[in-house]
């Protein structure tokens, strides 16, 4: 199983576009040091088979372009999209299926019931795309079970019902239910290998925390480093908690949960917002994860099981 990190960052990307905090204007400014980073999505397949393609993020184009794979020039109008699986419905992670509109068949979706009401009424994306290409919808359960991605090599994936909010739009936003957030689980066929996917992660639950001890890898939300960290910057007045994001330090955080894992798993963090220090190379937190034996994703990164 091949995994591919075409983006890293929280939405907004890094640095953001209209953020001036200490890592935004230190990477613009060449004064630190840290990569730019585009929103979180990643990629992957089973084998030679085509790519499962998770999320879509508005800077999709740019992803297809720094991924040769994703172009493999078989024919005049071509991709190595085999299908597209939505963790949820939120804008981060849709709004680049207007730009594969131009796909010359209907594009094969793997979602939640939940996330296809939410992309068929509060934001109709579905219903615009039906106006272009066409959609083929493969529906999810979070009932435990395992589906084949034929499109992307034979890869299986079961899907684990998160918890957190459905988006502002979601006309079930104040009554979550199952299937709003997802994590993945994924299965080489061949190999046997498999990687625990999460980049939107609130609470280690105990299922969750059981798919996370089976797995060889976890690949799970970076977004920040203290709880109180957009508070701090003065961005606003909510915690990492209340923004449904678990924070790598403090007690009950993603470090002390990481530690627990099988010596022989590896940990990345993914989705990290524009204001985790851990964004600096060689800051003090960085250093601290590094000593933990945990990953920093960055565009680009291949993770091969």
């Amino acid at each position: 199983m091949h995994i591919r990190i075409l983006g890293s960052a929280a939405g907004g990307g890094f640095p953001q576009w209209n953020c001036n905090c200490a890592n935004c204007d230190g990477v613009r400014r060449g004064s630190i040091r840290a990569r730019r980073r585009t929103q979180s999505s990643i990629a992957a397949r089973a084998g030679d088979g085509d790519w499962l393609l998770f999320n879509a993020s508005p800077d999709v184009l740019q992803q297809i372009q720094g991924f040769d794979a994703l172009q493999p020039a078989r024919a005049l109008r071509d991709t190595g999209i085999g299908a597209v699986l939505l963790m949820d419905a939120q804008v981060d992670h849709t709004t680049g299926l207007y730009m594969l509109r131009e796909s010359r068949r209907a594009l094969q979706i793997w979602g939640t019931a939940p996330v296809r009401e939410d992309l068929s009424t509060g934001n109709p994306i579905l219903r615009v795309l039906e106006h272009f290409c066409g959609v083929q919808w493969q529906e999810l359960a979070v009932d435990g079970s395992e589906v084949e991605i034929a499109a992307a090599g034979g890869l299986r994936v079961r899907a684990l019902a998160l918890s957190s909010k459905a988006p502002p739009y979601s006309p079930h936003r104040h009554a979550p239910v199952p299937g709003d957030n997802i994590g993945v689980v994924l299965r080489d066929p061949q190999s046997g290998r498999s990687l625990f996917y999460a980049p939107g992660l609130g609470a280690i639950e105990d299922h969750v925390r059981e798919a996370m001890h089976q797995v060889d890898c976890v690949l799970v939300d970076g977004t920040f480093w203290t709880d109180d960290e957009m508070q701090s910057v003065g961005v606003t007045g909510k915690s990492a908690r209340a923004l449904g994001h678990l924070p790598q330090s403090g007690p009950g955080g993603m470090i002390e949960q990481l530690d627990l894992l099988p010596a022989t798993t590896r940990k990345l963090l993914i989705h990290i917002n524009n204001t985790n220090p851990i964004l600096r190379e060689d800051s003090a937190e960085r250093a601290e994860l590094a000593a933990h034996g945990i990953e920093v994703c960055h565009d680009g990164l291949d993770i091969a099981l």
